[in-house]
């Protein structure tokens, strides 16, 4: 596997997020204006946000002269209003809240304040809405663009790891390869069957391409990973059923006794 991260111009808020992606593929001189088979392409979440306008101002930043709780309580609402479950940040010696959105478990519902300017201002960065259908769109868009047949495109987002100091990549949606490689019903070195190994190569692609994007001031917001033996491409959006046989209920999760444990309330996104 190669992966090469792709700089891009300064992407603002309403951008065209196509055009971004073929200004920022004519211009690198590795891939001469073409993306190459069996390939996939890794887009930050961040800059499908700033593309669809997912920015909030803050109207009580420090800056502006607000103490550091009343910053803080501006965003615990925000997260409250994004998240489906949510924490109570008190619980945390970090102030943070954990939360649980769109079947992923993130830190204040991904809500990001690094890289984040609106009109010349601080503000919020929240996840994009309609993901799954954006990346749809730049899966067909690029397909039919750069002449493909296998390839795929992800989103992805960065996210700490328990017990580990750190953030590492993760892939909020996909499209264009199977998410899960099952290995059930295979044999090991010594003949044992497997009965429960899947290997994410959704999520394996989002640490790999993350890694190479790089957290602080690189504007390389997109990633290419080539060369990909282990991914099995498709020919088609990904299905209903497939995207849910990738997600785990949280009552059926190897960490159920820990998630079970946290004292839940329901966000503003909460489909109960």
């Amino acid at each position: 596997m190669q992966v090469q991260a792709l700089q891009t111009r300064l992407v603002k808020a309403n951008d065209d997020l196509l055009q971004v992606i073929d200004e920022s593929i004519a211009a690198d001189t590795k891939l001469q204006a073409h993306l190459p088979e069996n390939s996939v392409l890794a887009i930050s979440s961040k800059i499908i946000s700033y593309c669809q306008g997912r920015l909030v101002k803050k109207t009580q930043s420090e800056i502006q002269g607000f103490s550091k709780e009343q910053a803080r309580a501006e965003k615990h609402a925000l997260v409250q209003k994004e998240a489906e479950l949510y924490t109570d940040p008190h619980s945390s010696k970090y102030d943070l809240m954990l939360t649980i959105k769109d079947s992923t478990l993130a830190v204040n519902a991904g809500i990001d304040e690094s890289n984040a300017n609106l009109d010349g201002e601080e503000c919020f960065v929240l996840w994009p809405t309609d993901l799954q259908a954006t990346l749809n769109q730049v899966w067909h868009h690029c397909r039919q663009k750069y002449g493909l047949k296998n390839f795929g495109v992800i989103s992805t987002d960065s996210r700490s790891f328990p017990l580990r100091w750190g953030v590492v990549g993760t892939t909020l949606a996909y499209c264009g390869f199977k998410g899960l490689n099952n290995h059930i019903g295979q044999k090991d070195l010594f003949g044992r069957q497997i009965h429960m190994v899947q290997v994410n190569a959704a999520e394996a692609l989002g640490v790999a391409t993350t890694f190479a994007m790089g957290e602080v001031g690189e504007r390389t917001p997109l990633a290419l990973a080539s060369e990909l033996e282990k991914v099995q491409f498709v020919d088609h959006e990904p299905s209903a059923t497939e995207l849910a046989s990738n997600k785990i209920a949280l009552a059926d999760d190897a960490y159920a006794p820990l998630l079970n444990s946290a004292s839940w309330q329901k966000g503003g996104n909460s489909h109960d």
